[in-house]
């Protein structure tokens, strides 16, 4: 049938295409340290380190979803020239519409499967630290920003992604002014690398009882996790540290004691801080972390920031130097400003749905 033999001719040479994908996926390489690890996860001394163990069983489920990604793509290339060999065989056009559809979804799942070979970076593959502030904007800017919190929660949920709160600070009325988390999982600041700069709201404000059109601004800070192997000092003169009361939305925030703690790099002005371990000390090691990272990201940009993987720089949280609109009404519209991808669909946007800005992002720096 024509039209089968149409979409067999789109699909040639995909069958090459998925060998060169399991290759740059290093598929086979996964699934040796899978055994690898189960092996390991079966010892009897597993759980007495319970962080490794942890770390372990994620790293394990994190290489089942890439080998159980790409099996599936196969399957869905095998299964559609198979409903091609029988449709032909049996002169029957009920199996183009099936084809079709598998086609669409074929192609699209290789795309994104693909996207993520690009992911070369020295530290795409590191967990990280991301810190959402409000700005211009005020009760609208920190309402905003909550809603920002909600949606990389949402699509770290949709990517199996651990997402840690690390410090929580509400807004005077309602929303966030400012809160910092912890991503955990494969690639995951290559991905969300994208998401680093402003990201500016047009709606009707729903704090505005005349009920006009409100602009809102909020700024999205993206490091990567760096390792204590990695040999990167930080002189204790430097640091500044300040204990405070945890607060913010929720049981999940309060503390009675003077658990929370603020480190000030006082020759850089760059401030962490954390509020939700169990103990100052715990609260400490993770702001020292944050610390780290931090300061070692800014000197990597002064020395690479010629590179593509550290593009999008935090610019003052206002007017013209945002990286994407989101436009609530009049029209509904996400427009990323650097690669030009745009939705119309807001609402799946905000439940998490990015993963085009994202893959949009990695092939404009990959240009």
């Amino acid at each position: 049938m024509l039209a089968l033999d149409q979409i067999k001719q789109e699909l040639s040479g995909y069958e090459k295409r998925l060998e060169e994908l399991a290759d740059s996926l290093n598929i086979e390489e996964a699934k040796v340290k899978i055994e690898e690890l189960e092996e390991t996860a079966g010892d009897p001394d597993f759980w007495n380190d319970m962080d490794e163990a942890q770390k372990i069983l994620r790293q394990t489920k994190q290489l089942k979803t890439k080998v159980e990604s790409y099996n599936t793509l196969k399957d869905i290339y095998d299964e559609i020239m198979l409903i091609i060999e029988m449709g032909n065989e049996e002169n029957d056009e009920s199996y183009v519409t099936e084809a079709k559809n598998l086609k669409t979804k074929f192609l699209e799942d290789f795309e994104n499967l693909r996207i993520s070979t690009l992911l070369t970076g020295e530290y795409d593959s590191s967990n990280c630290i991301v810190t959402l502030h409000s700005g211009a904007g005020g009760t609208e800017a920190c309402d905003w920003t909550s809603m920002l919190y909600r949606m990389y929660g949402k699509w770290c949920d949709d990517h199996g992604f651990s997402a840690e709160e690390l410090d929580y600070l509400a807004g005077d009325e309602a929303g966030i002014k400012s809160v910092t988390f912890r991503v955990e999982g494969e690639n995951a600041y290559g991905l969300l690398k994208s998401e680093k700069g402003i990201h500016r709201l047009v709606r009707i404000s729903p704090f505005d009882a005349a009920k006009k059109r409100h602009t809102s601004f909020a700024s999205c800070d993206v490091m990567p996790e760096i390792d204590d192997d990695i040999d990167f000092e930080i002189n204790p003169d430097d640091i500044e540290m300040q204990v405070f009361r945890s607060s913010g939305a929720g049981g999940q925030h309060i503390n009675k004691t003077s658990s929370a703690v603020r480190l000030i790099h006082k020759p850089t002005g760059v401030v962490v801080s954390c509020q939700t371990q169990r103990s100052q000390l715990q609260n400490r090691e993770t702001c020292m972390k944050m610390l780290k990272s931090k300061l070692y990201e800014m000197e990597r940009e002064k020395q690479m920031e010629k590179l593509a993987d550290i593009r999008g720089e935090v610019k003052k949280i206002e007017w013209g130097s945002q990286i994407r609109s989101y436009v609530f009404q009049p029209y509904t519209m996400v427009k990323d400003v650097r690669t030009e991808e745009e939705t119309g669909n807001i609402s799946a946007v905000m439940d998490g749905k990015i993963d085009n800005f994202i893959n949009a992002y990695l092939k404009w720096i990959n240009s």
